[in-house]
């Protein structure tokens, strides 16, 4: 079979990201993203193989115009051989356990829920929709961050509020970064010589957004995001878990709407909130070894809260074959790594000083000390399982 080339598209609301990955090359052919799209600073960025980057100005350009002014570098890039494309969807409600051909009842699907990421599905949406206006004849897959998590239990993604909410509004815990997280579980099993059917691991994605999840067995069990990518951790701007009448305290206290609350819980609280500073980890451990207050106790209260949130996740697992830190944070910050694992010395997890030191810039390995459970920094790569869920619908159709 000839060598197939699949293009990775992840839409925003103003923004598009993209990569060409070959089933010949190890890293993508091309890569890049246009941001500020309908606005008069445009912009395409790509860079290639070389890693030379370029950009281009679009002003005043739409996704539509972004994708045919990516066309020609991707024809390039491929010698003309494109196979299929790949979309990242944020949300597949109950509807999707796993990626699929992208169809007239798939889009209807999408659009159902988009009550539930009203954020991010018609963002996504509408990279499909421009997608297979330029590209009809081509196969197109949806892969849900979702999906992923549809293996847990009811008791763990139901919430206890009455049974109508669920039955009539969908409302239960979905979880996301369900592709990151299934990505590093099988490469953890891969690189420890275990089945990726036969492995329970712990799994941390932190980036902007972060995630714990717990695997069994290659399927997720549990989660800590929920309903909306708002529960559970600290993130960059989101506050994580908060008491859920702080919303009515707000409202009675300071007459703040709905709108504004959502917006402080969102946008401005979480790592930025705490510090004061920025939502960017590296910024805060530059201010923290300054004797930044504030940044110190941003860095405290993310470490902490994520060593809670794995040891909650142990209950969800037979036993533990290791954790897993990955994501921007996760894959460069052996700081946040010592710190998260210090607390939970109780369950016999500890940090070998060397090893976690030398993981940073997309060097993965184990970090544990010996003797101890393993502990495993593995670099995510989203876009290469999206390609893969790609190829393998497209040697299922044809088959």
């Amino acid at each position: 079979m000839a060598t197939r080339n699949i293009l990775v598209l992840n839409c925003g609301s103003s923004s598009l990201k993209f990569a060409l990955l070959s089933q010949a090359h190890s890293t993508p052919l091309l890569a890049g993203q246009a941001e500020r799209l309908a606005g008069p600073q445009a912009t395409l960025h790509w860079w290639q193989a070389a890693n030379i980057r370029q950009r281009r100005e679009l002003p005043g350009a739409d996704h539509r115009a972004a994708l045919q002014a990516l066309l020609p570098l991707v024809e390039a890039a491929c010698g003309g051989g494109l196979h299929g494309i790949g979309h990242r969807v944020v949300h597949g409600g109950e509807q999707f356990t796993q990626s699929c051909l992208i169809d007239a009842r798939t889009l209807a699907a999408i659009r159902e829920t988009v009550p539930l990421a009203p954020l991010h599905n018609p963002a996504n949406l509408l990279g499909i929709e421009t997608a297979l206006a330029l590209f009809p004849d081509l196969p197109q897959v949806a892969v849900f961050d979702t999906a992923f998590h549809q293996s847990m239990p009811e008791h763990a993604y139901r919430y206890a509020i009455p049974e109508r909410f669920y039955r009539e509004h969908g409302v239960r815990r979905y979880g996301f970064h369900g592709t990151s997280h299934r990505y590093v579980g099988r490469r953890a099993a891969e690189i420890t010589g275990l089945s990726p059917g036969d492995s329970c691991w712990l799994s941390a994605h932190l980036g902007n957004g972060c995630s714990t999840c717990a695997i069994v067995d290659g399927q997720s069990r549990d989660t800590s995001m929920g309903l909306t990518p708002l529960e559970g951790l600290v993130m960059g701007t989101r506050s994580g878990d908060v008491d859920p009448n702080l919303h009515s305290h707000l409202a009675r206290t300071l007459g703040w709407s709905l709108t504004e609350i959502d917006h402080l819980l969102n946008s401005e609280s979480g790592l930025l909130g705490l510090s004061g500073l920025s939502n960017d980890m590296r910024n805060l451990e530059q201010e923290r070894a300054r004797g930044h207050r504030q940044a110190t106790l941003a860095i405290e209260v993310f470490c902490y809260r994520l060593a809670k949130s794995l040891a909650a996740l142990f209950c969800a697992l037979p036993r533990l074959d290791g954790a897993i830190f990955t994501g921007g944070i996760g894959e460069n910050s052996p700081l946040v790594r010592a710190r998260t694992v210090a607390h939970m010395g109780l369950l016999g997890l500890v940090v070998d000083e060397t090893a976690n030191a030398r993981c940073v810039g997309g060097v993965s390995g184990a970090i544990n000390a010996p003797g101890h459970p393993r502990l495993l920094v593995i670099p995510t790569n989203e876009e290469q399982q999206i390609a893969l869920d790609t190829l393998a619908l497209l040697d299922s159709s044809a088959s």
